[in-house]
């Protein structure tokens, strides 16, 4: 780590975070304002219901390669509105795709279910994502039950009754060349979080002892029901940004190996009610010719971060609306970790 104190997402040169949180609605959303000229992005979507806006454009050979921001909210599919607000704010400023007549903001967004928590009638909608924009600073990012993790819930195999407190969390990775990789991301996993540094179960359904029940093998009981594991209740979405240049298809091939991250810390992960999506962003202009960007390392790089921020983001967790944090139900129950 390089002598910084920031090791969440702002520590990527160029980029504010603001979160607006409901924690009686049990709702949020988050935003990753970029910098005015935009940023190179890409995106790989793998879960089975995702929740997205704006996506396709991300593709190699589209006419738009900068976006402006990126939204990331709950409220299941009507918390793609909160986007609306996050493009009024830019407009405002001026900043936007330019047109013939004036500018257009590119706001990529994804979002996760969290309305079975506090109030399924609240959710991010356009006030909120402006808001989210005004409160947005290039300070360390706040992590736990707070913005698109407010109403993340993990471990749910066993329905929400075992269920613990997901929440959003940041990590950085510094690469030898002094350049940058961080990720944020809001985990609202169906299964189990792993430690992948130490193989240790930091959350699974919860057992009346204390401890964790292990989803894989809760999925293959013969009395379980198929719907509870196709419910749709799920996704884990958040954004890897660095300060390397990148071209479009380079950000779309980081996407894709970042992911490895999602698929080491959430175990079992991309299920049928999983919507789970990882947006990358370069805040840097096109590599030059003497700058040769090692896409191997830096996606190695990329999915040890996103791990990492897993990993915070349930240890920063709080309980809310019942739903214990997994720190907070061990100190509790006294168990022991499987």
């Amino acid at each position: 780590m390089r002598q910084n104190e920031n090791a969440t997402l702002t520590a990527v040169p160029g980029i504010r975070v603001g979160h607006w949180t409901d924690a009686d609605a049990g709702t949020g959303c988050s935003v990753i304002l970029l910098p005015p000229e935009g940023a190179v992005a890409g995106v790989e979507v793998r879960g089975a219901a995702p929740g997205t806006r704006e996506t396709d454009l991300l593709r190699s050979g589209t006419l738009v390669e900068r976006v402006h921001a990126i939204l990331l909210g709950g409220g299941s599919a009507f918390g793609l509105a909160a986007a609306d607000g996050v493009m009024r704010y830019l407009e405002e400023g001026g900043v936007g795709f330019q047109t013939r007549a004036g500018v257009v903001p590119i706001v990529p967004a994804a979002i996760l279910f969290d309305l079975p928590l506090g109030r399924a009638d609240v959710r991010p909608g356009p006030d909120q994502g402006y808001a989210a924009c005004r409160a947005a600073s290039d300070a360390p990012v706040s992590q736990g039950t707070v913005g698109a993790g407010t109403g993340a819930t993990i471990a749910k195999a066993l329905g929400m009754d075992h269920a613990l407190k997901g929440g959003l969390g940041s990590a950085v990775r510094y690469m030898p060349n002094g350049h940058v990789v961080a990720v944020m991301i809001a985990v609202n996993a169906f299964g189990d979080i792993v430690d992948p540094e130490t193989a240790e179960v930091l959350a699974g359904p919860r057992r009346a002892d204390g401890g964790f029940e292990d989803t894989r093998e809760v999925l293959l009981r013969p009395q379980r029901s198929t719907a509870m594991a196709s419910d749709g209740s799920n996704t884990t979405i958040g954004v890897v940004a660095t300060d390397i240049p990148l071209t479009v298809a380079e950000a779309n091939r980081l996407a894709v190996m970042a992911h490895s991250g999602i698929a080491r810390a959430i175990r079992p992960s991309y299920g049928m009610g999983d919507g789970d999506a990882l947006f990358v962003v370069s805040t840097s202009f096109a590599p030059s010719p003497e700058e040769a960007v090692d896409l191997t390392a830096l996606g190695a790089t990329a999915a040890w971060t996103v791990e990492r921020a897993i990993v915070s983001a349930v240890r920063h967790a709080t309980s809310l609306a019942g739903v214990p944090s997994a720190s907070e139900y061990q100190r509790t129950a006294g168990g022991e970790r499987r």
